[in-house]
């Protein structure tokens, strides 16, 4: 049994890695200030004795006895990021600064959740770890874009200069159950507006592509990457299979029967054009890892989620 310490525990993300977790026998410590994340979501894990939830913000020091460390705490989405960009960019560079500083105390291995949006507005498609980007440093998306870049330069200096055992790993779209149906990402918007018989906002003329994988897929390169041994990354972790917005909205369209009308709008300023990855190096690093879960399997667990969130009465 190892003791595990989540950051951002009771998040999308952070609530099925903590559930994995302990079905593989771990003690898991969630860490969470609740700004994103939900109690709702960690609630089935309450009662199992090896689990223990804490309401903690990580830009202020932390201190405990664990072996891994998992950093997810940050929000993850425009319109979360955005609502304080400086609260933002604080918990990157500030909760990776702490959670480093911990790992190095007491010698635990330490995961930093790093992202796709490293790669800004990408000229390179599909995206390999070598790629440097093409980000805004002052555009309105900087403040998560730029963080995550600062979280992954400390992550590096903390393991060449102190010798602290790091990961790294780059997460592109990511979906399933236990998303906040009000972050604003494409998945959650149109399968919340599709069971409402809203209309599907899309952004641009929607053909703008993402690689969506389902979170499951996400939490097995997860905790492989944790296992690997000298190999810090950093790794991109997600589906290489690219959609356009519009062809996710006829597939949710399709799956709930829903009679929403699509509606279009201006696209935000630096919103990627392509977003897809190379995941040469996953394959390689990862024994073989590859999302098994395709967009639709994917969508109809998630539809059943939001359906029974929503307290709507469709059958999916």
């Amino acid at each position: 049994m190892k003791r595990i310490l989540v950051t951002g525990g009771a998040g999308f993300i952070g609530s099925h890695l903590c559930k994995r977790l302990l079905e593989e026998g771990n003690e898991v410590i969630c860490l969470d200030n609740y700004f994103t994340g939900s109690k709702r979501n960690i609630i089935p894990l309450l009662d199992n004795p090896y689990f223990e939830a804490i309401r903690h913000d990580v830009t202020i020091p932390f201190m405990i006895e664990v072996d891994e460390i998992y950093n997810l705490a940050c929000p993850a989405s425009p319109v979360h990021y955005q609502y304080n960009s400086i609260k933002t960019i604080k918990t990157s560079v500030m909760g990776a600064i702490n959670m480093l500083g911990l790992a190095k105390r007491v010698k635990a291995r330490v995961l930093q959740a790093s992202t796709s949006e490293v790669y800004g507005d990408p000229e390179i498609h599909p995206q390999p770890e070598s790629y440097w980007g093409n980000v805004n440093p002052i555009g309105p998306r900087s403040c998560y874009d730029e963080g995550k870049r600062c979280a992954e330069t400390l992550f590096m200096d903390y393991h060449h200069q102190n010798n602290v055992d790091v990961k790294i790993v780059r997460i592109f779209n990511t979906y399933g159950p236990n998303m906040n149906p009000d972050d604003g990402r494409v998945v959650s918007n149109f399968i919340v507006q599709a069971l409402k018989g809203a209309d599907i906002t899309i952004f641009g003329d929607g053909k703008q592509t993402r690689s969506f994988q389902y979170v499951d897929d996400l939490v097995e390169g997860m905790t492989r990457m944790m296992a690997t041994k000298d190999f810090t990354g950093p790794v991109n972790i997600g589906n290489q299979n690219e959609f356009t917005m519009l062809e996710l909205a006829e597939h949710i369209l399709e799956i709930i029967g829903s009679s929403s009308k699509l509606v279009f709008k201006d696209l935000p300023k630096d919103d990627p054009k392509q977003r897809q990855p190379d995941i040469t190096l996953a394959k390689k690093h990862l024994n073989g890892w590859e999302p098994k879960i395709e967009l639709k399997e994917g969508l109809y667990k998630t539809i059943e989620y939001f359906d029974a969130l929503l307290g709507q009465k469709i059958s999916v």
